[in-house]
């Protein structure tokens, strides 16, 4: 652009608002238990003859515009962020926010953005200090962002008596950036309730925590559906076939909560996140996760959805050694897409797969800041699953990950 349009923008932006700048670079190594490794959960399965691999985890370019009104608050917030890596560029965040200033109580956000459930959702790999989010998380809410609306309500005058509450309310396709579009009628609302810190001065430790519901569904496209029945007092999936379930809905019911404890000090500062939830997943004879578009077979035939009842839940232990520069990480998650069975009761002839087989995570390691833009991370991660009665998973699968993962950020 030549100096006109230059001086032209930096003027716009230092009377009407600010524009920034932001990205960050995850280069990574990883090695796992063997050839093949199903590691979708720690990054992306490995090929088939292939234990070690470099990989671009992430590599985002994020811009924000903050425009101010005439008494400088917010007025209207805007957000594009893309991720390139050696597997193509896409869009993660394409949003807009417009404050409401009058009673300053309300502000709604329309595009792409994050869904508001829970908290590990919330926060950016950029700071977060395991290298992926839990397995539970990234089954139920696939790329973490949808297309849809977000109202929110938070008090933003000074001394408002309600100013650390949010609530937030939101309506989304459902599938997220894991599918190209929407593909049915039903849309998934999301609400959460959450306090901001609160800091106990006297105990030198703060808290904050919410709680969380996703209400939606994915609509029948067959006469067929499948859900877990109590038959001659054994659980099994059991096949529904009636005219009527072509066009019900297959129900998505999420619960959640949260909390997030932390002591006060920056030299050996302690931190706990903990999340857990429950409700009925629909998902496929094969997976649990929620489908990014209708499944269908290699025949391109639909293929009818199955719903569980599933829970599920993480705990994140961080402690600061000393300076803030050092901190060792210890983290549990647990995934069970069916509780209704376990262990040997998972079996073929019950109409059960490896989709309803429980997975418990261990993952420890170090991460070090060498300086305010550069930190690495050294990771394991222990991945246990339970001996059922499926080919495959009889027994433990050899399938825990190392990782090594530098980021660069600015």
């Amino acid at each position: 652009m030549d100096s006109t349009v230059v001086n032209h923008l930096l003027i716009i932006s230092k009377k009407y608002g600010s524009l920034s700048f932001s990205g960050y670079l995850q280069p990574q190594f990883q090695v796992a238990q063997s050839n093949g490794t199903m590691a979708e959960y720690q990054g992306g399965n490995f090929g088939e003859y292939t234990n070690n691999r470099f990989r671009l985890r992430r590599g985002r370019l994020r811009a924000d515009y903050m425009l101010l009104d005439d008494n400088n608050n917010p007025s209207t917030y805007f957000v594009l962020q893309f991720d390139g890596t050696e597997q193509g560029v896409n869009v993660r965040d394409f949003w807009g926010r417009y404050y409401e200033n009058k009673w300053k109580l309300i502000n709604v956000t329309l595009g792409l953005s994050g869904r508001p459930f829970g908290n590990e959702l919330q926060l950016s790999s950029a700071s977060r200090e395991a290298p992926e989010r839990g397995r539970m998380s990234q089954i139920l809410m696939k790329t973490e962002r949808d297309l849809g609306a977000t109202f929110t309500f938070n008090p933003r005058w000074k001394n408002a008596r309600l100013k650390n509450l949010v609530l937030d309310l939101g309506v989304y396709n459902g599938q997220g950036l894991a599918g190209p579009a929407e593909f049915d009628n039903s849309k998934d609302v999301i609400a959460r309730l959450s306090h901001k810190n609160y800091t106990f001065k006297n105990l030198g430790f703060s808290v904050a925590g919410g709680i969380s519901t996703l209400q939606g569904g994915l609509n029948h496209r067959l006469p067929v559906s499948y859900k877990m029945e109590r038959t001659n007092n054994l659980w099994q999936m059991v096949k529904d076939s009636s005219a009527s379930t072509i066009n019900a809905v297959a129900p998505r019911r999420y619960y959640g909560a949260d909390i997030q404890l932390a002591t006060t000090t920056e030299s050996w500062k302690s931190e706990l996140r903990a999340e857990v939830i429950s409700g009925l997943q629909t998902g496929t004879s094969t997976t649990s996760t929620t489908p990014g578009s209708y499944p269908i077979d290699d025949n391109s035939e639909p293929l009818p959805y199955y719903t569980r009842t599933f829970n599920g839940a993480y705990f994140t232990f961080v402690q600061t050694l000393n300076s803030t520069d050092n901190q060792i990480i210890f983290k549990y998650d647990w995934y069970d897409p069916n509780s209704k069975v376990k262990g040997m009761d998972i079996s073929a002839a019950r109409g059960l797969s490896a989709a309803d087989v429980r997975f418990d995570t261990f993952g420890f390691g170090f991460l070090h800041h060498f300086n305010p833009h550069f930190k690495a991370v050294i990771y394991y991660d222990i991945i246990k699953n339970e001996s059922t009665e499926i080919s495959g998973y009889t027994d433990d699968r050899k399938d825990n990950v190392f990782t090594f993962r530098t980021q660069f950020y600015f």
